[in-house]
């Protein structure tokens, strides 16, 4: 074997599922065909729940200051987002290539082997390994992993030598963006629609302004270039009245409003994650935090599974766990498209939802499906609400310093949590310190109306999901573990 993983493609989803790979031993190379990072970046910022998976492996000082806002939208209506709870808002202008090249330099320093300039050409899977050919500068060469994770976007390779299916609809129009230096341009973050088409501003560091533009009525294109900067102020003019013609073309893109997503995430060796597994309308940025997401629910879960302590149903629950994820977001970025991209025939739509919008409830609602707060993994063994949701900041206090739930799980491994000073309870739970930190602290402070009030006990996954408590599980302790970190064995004190 070459390594016990290989990752094809260097975007969000492979570098972050590359380091959560390595922060369990496992070997991972990581192919990319481009041999350098481009600069150009699609995404910016990411949601309030990606603040929270990069905090919790300490991922976050790597950003410096981080701008946050708690304004959002859902298809260009104004949403409140400082609505919902948590310890994050969502950052707002961190490109995408700053974020890829962060988890790169992560990837990097825990092991990572990434191969650049490296394009994937074919896979065989043998019952035992996947075989790769590779294409990089020194020839040809084949290259052998236990699994193959296709991370290679929306035309991913791996997908289509792999026979997953792919359904969905194809784009019904194209849409324009360009980042652009020595405009000034009022920022227009949330879209506006206009007569004839929308359009959206954003400034971003450097001096640089991103514009978004579609015309009603414009049919989609499979451009094998960038759309040349004069289409683009063309485009422009006639939507706005205004002239940027003057302006330096830094990086210009076209792209539609398909939406797909796989049947299976995974097929016997071969798994997909990120654009390669889903596609749709970039509406709320939500693209690369679902990526992110995905392979950090993935990661810790094949590390189990190769390094012999679970088996592969444990990596069925990425599947099971995920492609809802994915279908909801195909849901909410389509209805998005339709209030964003709709002519006037659309506008009674709009103030509709502006309307209900105004009520906090649906507001709530809105936020937590765009920012990814409302998701909760089927867990089973209780009705404790924190059953399978992402366990809440919750700062503690130790016999001998102060730390967080956060800060626990920057190594990857789960957390058994003991708020009650509880010796019966680790003394249960010891035979799987090999896999699972034993901490015995007390909550700083818990409001009254938490979740957490009351809570003696939790026991969560690495990629910070709560799947026991204490008291409200069905399941006892040893069942739990069992399930989620395997057979008991002999392992360290913690």
């Amino acid at each position: 074997m070459d390594a016990a993983v290989i990752i094809a493609g260097a975007g969000p989803a492979g570098l972050m599922l590359a380091g959560e790979l390595r922060l369990a031993g496992v070997d991972v190379i990581v192919l990319e065909r481009l041999a350098e990072r481009t600069g150009e970046s699609r995404g910016l910022g990411f949601t309030a729940r990606t603040m929270e998976v990069f905090d919790q492996r300490g991922l976050l000082p790597r950003f410096g200051d981080i701008e946050t806002s708690a304004q959002g939208h859902f298809g260009g209506i104004p949403v409140d987002f400082g609505l919902l709870e948590g310890a994050w808002k969502a950052a707002k202008t961190v490109p995408q290539s700053v974020t890829e090249t962060r988890l790169e330099e992560w990837a990097r320093e825990l092991g990572a082997d990434i191969r650049r300039g490296h394009e994937l050409l074919s896979l065989r899977e043998d019952g035992d390994a996947v075989e790769v050919e590779v294409r990089g500068p020194e020839g040809p060469r084949t290259l052998r992993a236990a699994y193959l994770v296709g991370c290679d976007g929306g035309r991913s390779t791996v997908r289509g030598a792999a026979g997953f299916d792919f359904p969905g609809t194809a784009a019904t129009r194209e849409m324009f963006l360009a980042d652009v230096r020595g405009l000034d341009l009022e920022p227009r973050m949330i879209g506006e629609t206009l007569p004839g088409g929308m359009v959206m501003v954003a400034n971003l560091p450097g001096g640089i302004t991103r514009i978004v533009a579609v015309e009603y009525g414009t049919p989609p294109r499979r451009r094998e270039t960038p759309p040349a900067y004069e289409e683009i102020t063309a485009v422009w003019k006639r939507l706005t009245g205004g002239d940027i013609t003057h302006g330096e073309p830094v990086w210009l893109s076209a792209f539609g409003d398909a939406a797909r997503q796989v049947s299976e995430y995974r097929r016997g060796r071969v798994l997909l994650a990120g654009d390669a597994a889903h596609i749709h309308l970039p509406a709320g940025g939500q693209g690369m935090n679902t990526s992110v997401q995905d392979a950090v629910n993935l990661g810790w879960k094949l590390a189990a599974v190769i390094n012999g302590w679970a088996g592969t149903d444990l990596l069925d629950t990425y599947h099971s766990e995920r492609h809802p994820v994915g279908e909801r977001l195909l849901m909410n970025t389509r209805a998005q498209g339709l209030l964003l991209l709709s002519g006037p025939e659309a506008q009674p739509l709009r103030d509709v939802m502006a309307e209900l919008i105004g009520f906090e409830e649906v507001n709530r609602h809105l936020a937590a499906m765009v920012s990814g707060l409302e998701i909760t993994y089927d867990v089973g063994g209780g009705s404790n609400p924190l059953l399978g949701r992402r366990m809440p900041h919750l700062e503690l206090v130790g016999e001998h310093s102060k730390s967080s739930s956060t800060e626990l799980l920057h190594t990857g491994r789960g957390v058994l949590l003991d708020l009650a000073d509880n010796a019966r309870l680790r003394e249960r739970a010891a035979a799987w310190s090999a896999r699972v930190d034993i901490v015995t602290a007390a909550p700083h402070a818990v409001p009254e109306d938490s979740a957490l009030h009351g809570t003696s006990a939790v026991l969560i996954r690495p990629d910070g999901h709560v799947v026991w408590v204490a008291p409200g599980s069905h399941h006892d302790l040893p069942m739990a573990l069992t399930r989620w970190f395997g057979r008991p064995t002999a392992g360290r004190a913690v």
